[in-house]
This record gives C-alpha cells, structure tokens and sequence, in this order.
C-alpha cells in the first residue's frame, strides 16, 4: 500500500475514493472500505483513503486532551489489511478547512483523476461542513465523478461510530467494543521498566508505555491476548493505579502478566487485545491477599482465553 502525505504529491487516473477520519476502522467503517476495494479491483482501478490527522474535533472544536481508538500508524495497518491501495494522510489544519467542498473536491479530482466517491451517511466537507452527500453529487456531475452514499450499519442499540466505541473502551465495555470493532481492542507499545515489585511476588509484569493520544481501557483486570514477535500469550493485564501499593499515584500504569511466558522483554513492542474485563481495581488488605486474589484471575482468564482459540 501507498502512503503519501499531500495530494500535490500525486497524478493519478481512474481513482475510487473515500473520505473521513475513520477513527478506529469499526464495522460501519469497513462496509464502505469493503465496496471502494471491491469496486475499485472489478474496474482494475486503485481504491484509495483519504484521511486526516490530527481530528477536526481537535482543530475546530477545540477538544483537548483527545483520545484515538487506533494511531495513524494503525489506522494505516487496518486500511492495508482491508485491501486499500493507496491513503492520502491530509494534516488538518484551520486553513485546510476555510476550503470551500467545491475547492477541495477541484483538487482532489486533478490529482487523483476521480471516477467513483464513496461516502459515508453523515459526510460533511469543506467550510461550514456545506459538502454533505447532495452538495457532493452535484459537485461530482461537475467534475465528472460518480457519488455513492453508503447507509450507517446499526444493530439494537443505534448506529455504529467511533464516539459510541470510545465510550465502550473507557467504561472497560471490551466485548462490546470488540464487536462492534469487528476485532479485539488493542494497544501496542514497549515494555518499559517498573519497581520490579511483580517479581517479588513471584508474578512478573510487563509495564508497558502507551502513546498519549491512545485510549486506554477503565481501571480494571483484563483477560487479554498479548502478542510477542509474532506470537500471542495469553495474559492478564491490570490498569490502574495499582491501590494495595501506591494509592498515592493518579496516572494509570498498564502491566502485563503473560501467563506461558518468562523471557526479558525490556524494551521490545508488545501488543495487547482485549478479550475480556474481569473485575474492577481494588485496594486489597495485605499483599497475600493480592496475591490469591491474582491467581483467581490468571485461571479465570486462561478459561476465557481457551475458549476464544
């Protein structure tokens, strides 16, 4: 897959496209990557993304402290595993959004020789977000590009998006999320080291450091999958502030315990899918209890994972 940065890097023909953030690449989003990829292949034509970072909300709602359900890098691995030849990643910014519809449209049919936009319900482009579904056809009729507007993929509780997964994620909702995702949550990055006091114990923990934009599930246990080099453990993996220890601390650490594994994994990327949460952080009368209380959770896990092979 071919990743640029700008459209001003590009000259292309015959490009079947769709826009958006696609923030977590869920279920709704992939029934539109699925018809752009599949369209695109019949006509052997290249299915393309155009995507932005970092979020409008960010820029023009001004939201601080944002959090993603999957990074650029993600996104990027989740596009190239549904088929997509080539993402656009636009950086947006204030100026970007003074474009009228009509004035990026212009520009992206040039660079990209556009046949065929694919859209979601909601799609809003361009100043003031006037570029919904039928301001874009008209543009298209324009231009000389077909506009397709693919209906929202609901179940019983509403339309699947992005804000109602994020919620799922920080309530600790991992099976929810994990269907409506159509995959396990996940978030990767590199063991880094920690008191050590896991091994006193003798339960060795993985601490792992996560990027800050990256949102991490509630407090809790979690019975998760955790992959190493290729491979997946199973583990247990507690967030929180660890209360029977350090009550004292505000920020959440993220420590891995994989239940088959003893080798050093100090500084190498660990990737960790949610499967399920097993109960809440809580501060325990004595490090014993702790102690028997953990053993509860690695079997209870190891029965959760066994019967997710």
């Amino acid at each position: 897959m071919l990743h640029f940065r700008s459209l001003d890097e590009l000259s292309l023909h015959d490009t079947w496209l769709t826009i958006g953030v696609f923030d977590g690449v869920h279920r709704g989003h992939q029934v539109i990557l699925d018809h752009i990829v599949s369209g695109a292949h019949a006509m052997n034509a290249r299915a393309a993304v155009i995507t932005f970072d970092p979020h409008p909300a960010v820029v023009l709602g001004g939201k601080t402290g944002f959090k993603y359900l999957t990074t650029p890098d993600e996104r990027l691995a989740l596009l190239e595993a549904l088929g997509v030849d080539l993402v656009i990643t636009q950086t947006f910014t204030r100026q970007f959004a003074h474009q009228t519809a009509e004035e990026f449209m212009g520009r992206v049919s040039k660079t990209l020789g556009l046949r065929h936009l694919t859209i979601g319900y909601d799609t809003a482009l361009g100043r003031g977000r006037e570029g919904n579904a039928d301001r874009l056809t008209a543009i298209g009729k324009k231009l000389g590009y077909i506009v397709e507007v693919i209906s929202p993929l609901a179940d019983e509780a509403g339309i699947i998006s992005s804000t109602r997964i994020r919620g799922h994620v920080l309530n600790g909702e991992m099976v929810t999320a994990a269907r409506e995702l159509g995959r396990y949550y996940a978030i990767t990055g590199p063991v880094i080291h920690g008191d050590g006091r896991g091994r006193t114990i003798d339960i060795p923990t993985a601490n792992l450091s996560i990027p800050a934009e990256k949102i991490i599930p509630a407090n809790g246990v979690y019975a998760c999958w955790a992959w190493v080099d290729g491979k997946k453990h199973q583990a247990v993996i507690n967030i929180g502030i660890r209360p029977t220890f350090t009550p004292e601390e505000f920020a959440p650490h993220v420590e891995a315990h994989l239940l088959d594994f003893n080798r050093d994994l100090y500084g190498q990327q660990v990737r960790l899918e949610f499967v399920s949460h097993l109960r809440t952080e809580q501060k325990f009368p004595s490090v014993e209890a702790l102690v028997a209380q953990i053993h509860l959770d690695i079997k209870k896990a190891a029965e959760i994972l066994q019967g997710e092979k």
